[in-house]
């Protein structure tokens, strides 16, 4: 074995991240797919508002709540956008919104106004690029003699929370000019002083048109520093404890001529936004007004140039915000707390909307760099496009409303939003269950979700609330149903992050609630009272509904929590718990092997919900319950096993069952087209578009089955499709996996939004988990050891808290491996590759951001 350390000096390392300066473009969309598109620029836990696929920001949701379709205003024309002006020498000058064409579904309205900006001349194409966390806007014009790229981002940094974090969307309009003489251009951004109005409050006027209420006595204010110039927007009349209260502010870095209206003229006839296109037409630069006459005075602020011929020029904004009025869930469900004041961890890092941009900016440029770095990394890994696509684009749900952090720090999740609300609340178990992004890429917040599961959603005999109500210290006088999947998930998940963390104080100081959480499915009239390890009890689960009797799904969450739980034990000294656990499991398996597994696929024996005995579904006159699997082929039934292998827990069930089940679900449940499936539920796939189906019935269908049978909901599909990566059934994995994404095509569907009930739904970030399955990627920090699966290639790794990217090349028999650490800093007591022995280092080898280590295996 050869092994060599480089240590690269960081000033280097620093300047070939800079070097990285171009974006990358992961996936392109032309003008025929770009009307659903919007990209979410936000922080993770702050709200986000979204770049579309036009240049247009919409979907306004930085105030405490979500807000599809929410553009601040009723009027269209007013609501927040962005123009140019151009000038050529001696020519006369145009201006134009900084937006693509209209789609052909936006002509028709029973009075002329059908979207917003609707009024606007707009660039004659466009087109759409984007890396999530970048979105670029390409626009182009047939008659303006520039073209112009939109770059939206905001600072997206595996392992670094406090920089993903920040309430800020960034904007840069990139003109060239394309012309052989100079031309004068200026960018302006307008948009109302909108503090109070978060949609939540409306009414409807005369025509039906909804009006949006809350604004009085904002007020507009100019402020110029060193760095910094642009409007600063607060309120005099907004109550100070509503959720919409807060701050915005509009500035930008620029240091050329940078103009500035406070107020436009009143609103008669629609004269404010007439008067405010004279004035930026004119000469590029505005004319302030100081007199605000509106409750929510229009504030606005443009950056001239000159731009050489047959050059670019660069015009940076920024939007940031500040609203610490959060609401607990504010939900129907939530015992007796809603609308109580939760906050904002965010807003406990910035007194308000200035400072957030006059902290940040100084290191705006290095954060770029980082982010740059990062998702040059992933995409140049040696993965399937489609595999990339879905894990990084569904990285925009952690900034989505989906999800928020409390002053203390700890996230919290929605299972996805609806267009003016959460959907539900309370961190829920058994979705939260499938995802792996949080873990692999923020590990101190996936430590915190499993924190608020033992610490606070648990009793003291162990039984796990499926969702926790706020603040969490309530949730000791409440009660709630314990989902089995969802406890025996959570379980799982916190080996996960105790193995990626390779905190053994941390597992110390919870150990009896991982504990006593594990030894509720063996309580008196429970899932497995009989400790035999088959669940003959009431199974509260995802499917919002309860099964009775042994069923796959439910089962293979038990045996990897079971494995999991052996394996805590073991560390803390517990060989009595441990072994208690390894023979349930071992009981458990053989007899689901023998019992359960069909011959092609693993299927639900039910019993009776008041005794636990088998039912006898042979017998006609035999009662079943409603809402079962039965013998039903559940696209979900080893998704315990697809956990398993991303936590390196290894089989739970023979092999080749397991394998056979997913061969028997990609045979059964995958649909090549939809228009001729009937559903009676949602329709998350349609007409022609093809996915894998909830559930088929081979052997005739119970006749009231399960609700969600006849559905497809990505985030299911992702873990039966990533469990058949994880046995080499690559083929089909795949085509899993693009069957999801051909249905997000920016035309049909938002590509950064896949829903279940609700938008940007937590399930769907399961998606990440591919890039684990196909790397091979394992990583304990626990023994410090690492490993990959891969035989050769380029692949990007990151386990929480560092991340970075290994090369591996095939040199005969051997392999030579160089990895390398581009954030944070890892420690290895041994490194292996699939097929090769593995290489244990003498003594414990450490490696800090910009270090590599070499390996000949």
């Amino acid at each position: 074995m050869h092994q060599s350390f480089h240590l690269f000096a960081l000033l280097l390392f620093a300047t070939a991240i800079q070097a990285q300066t171009s974006w990358p473009v992961l996936k392109h969309y032309d003008q025929d797919h770009l009307l659903n598109i919007a990209l979410p620029l936000g922080g993770i836990g702050t709200g986000t508002v979204s770049l579309g696929g036009r240049g247009e920001l919409r979907d306004w949701e930085i105030m405490n709540k979500p807000g599809k379709k929410f553009s601040t205003i009723t009027d269209g024309n007013q609501a927040p956008f962005f123009a140019v002006y151009v000038k050529p020498t001696g020519k006369p000058a145009q201006s134009k919104a900084l937006l693509g064409p209209f789609h052909p579904s936006e002509y028709q309205h029973y009075e002329g106004r059908p979207v917003n900006h609707h009024g606007m001349p707009r660039f004659s194409a466009a087109s759409f690029d984007a890396a999530y966390p970048f979105g670029q806007v390409n626009l182009s014009d047939d008659v303006l003699p520039i073209s112009v790229k939109i770059k939206g981002f905001n600072p997206l940094i595996p392992g670094d929370v406090a920089a993903s974090s920040i309430p800020l969307a960034i904007l840069k309009y990139e003109v060239t000019n394309n012309t052989d003489a100079p031309l004068d251009v200026a960018v302006c951004g307008t948009m109302r002083n909108f503090i109070g109005i978060d949609g939540s409050k409306q009414s409807k006027n005369w025509k039906g048109d909804l009006v949006y209420l809350g604004a009085k006595n904002n007020q507009n204010e100019y402020r110029e520093n060193s760095a910094l110039k642009g409007i600063f927007m607060s309120s005099q009349g907004v109550d100070n404890q509503d959720p919409a209260w807060g701050t915005i502010a509009l500035s930008t870095a620029e240091r050329e001529l940078v103009s500035f209206r406070r107020s436009s003229t009143p609103n008669d006839w629609e004269n404010s936004i007439l008067d405010f296109w004279d004035d930026f037409s004119a000469d590029g630069v505005l004319s302030d007004k100081d007199k605000l006459v509106d409750d929510n005075p229009m504030a606005s602020l443009s950056v001239k140039k000159t731009i050489p011929a047959r050059s670019s020029q660069t015009f940076t904004f920024y939007i940031s915000w500040h609203f610490p009025n959060r609401l607990d869930w504010n939900n129907a469900w939530s015992f007796g707390y809603r609308g109580k004041i939760i906050g904002n961890h965010y807003t406990t890092e910035y007194k308000d909307a200035w400072e957030v941009i006059e902290k940040e900016s100084p290191r705006l440029a290095s954060l770029e760099a980082q982010t740059l770095n990062f998702v040059h990394t992933f995409v140049k890994s040696d993965l399937p496009e489609v595999v990339k696509e879905a894990a990084l684009f569904n990285l925009s749900t952690l900034r989505s409303q989906t999800v928020f952090r409390l002053p203390s720090g700890h996230l919290m999740g929605w299972e996805g939003v609806m267009n003016e609300a959460g959907s539900c609340y309370g961190n829920c178990t058994h979705v939260w269950n499938y995802e792996n992004a949080t873990a692999f890429l923020f590990g101190d917040l996936a430590k915190s979700m499993r924190e608020v599961e033992m610490v606070y959603g648990s009793k003291d005999d162990g039984k796990m609330m499926n969702r926790v109500s706020l603040p969490l210290e309530s949730n000791r006088n409440i009660d709630h149903v314990a989902a089995a999947d969802g406890q025996m998930g959570s379980v799982m998940r916190f080996y996960r992050e105790w193995k990626l963390s390779g905190d053994n104080e941390w597992l110390k100081k919870h150990w009896n609630r991982v504990k006593a959480a594990m030894s509720y499915a063996w309580v008196p009239g429970g899932w497995d009272a009989n400790q035999d390890g088959v669940q003959e009890g009431k199974q509260h689960n995802t499917m919002d509904v309860d099964y009775y009797g042994p069923n796959p799904q439910m089962q293979f969450w038990y045996f990897g929590a079971l494995k999991a739980s052996a394996a805590m034990a073991r560390a803390m000294n517990d060989p009595v718990f441990a072994k208690q656990c390894e023979q349930v499991l071992a009981k458990g398996s053989t007899w689901v092997d023998e019992n359960l597994f069909n011959g092609e696929y693993y299927e639900h024996k039910i019993t009776d919900p008041k005794t636990f005995q088998f039912l006898d579904r042979s017998n006609p006159t035999t009662a079943i319950p409603n809402f079962q699997l039965g013998e039903g082929c559940l696209l979900d039934q080893v998704v315990g096993q697809y956990m398993a292998h991303v936590c390196g827990l290894g089989y739970l069930a023979k092999k080749e069952n397991i394998q056979t089940a997913l061969q028997t679900v990609m045979k059964y449940n995958f649909v090549p087209r939809f228009d001729n499936v009937f559903n009676n539920m949602r329709s998350y796939v349609m007409d022609k578009e093809s996915g894998l189906i909830m559930a088929s019935w081979p052997k005739g269908r119970l006749k009231v089955p399960f609700p969600y049978f006849a559905e497809s909901m990505s985030g299911f599909e992702y873990a039966a499709a990533i469990g058949m990566l994880y046995e080499g059934q690559t083929e089909a994995g795949l085509q899993c996996i693009q069957s999801i994404r051909d249905r997000f095509d920016g035309e049909k569907r938002n590509p950064f939004d896949e829903p279940e009930c609700g938008h940007h739904y937590a399930r769907a970030m399961a998606s990440w988990s591919a890039v684990l399955a196909l790397s091979g990627f394992q990583y304990s920090g626990v023994e410090k050891s690492m490993a990959f699966g891969a035989q050769a290639g380029e692949f990007f790794w990151s386990n929480g808290y560092a991340w970075g990217k290994v090369k591996i090349q095939q040199n005969g028999q051997r392999s030579n491996v160089e990895l390398i650490v581009q954030h944070g800093e890892l420690e290895l007591n041994s490194f292996s590759l699939k097929d090769h022995p593995t290489q244990v280092f003498k003594k414990t080898t450490k490696l800090k951001a910009g270090e590599n280590l070499q390996l000949t295996l």
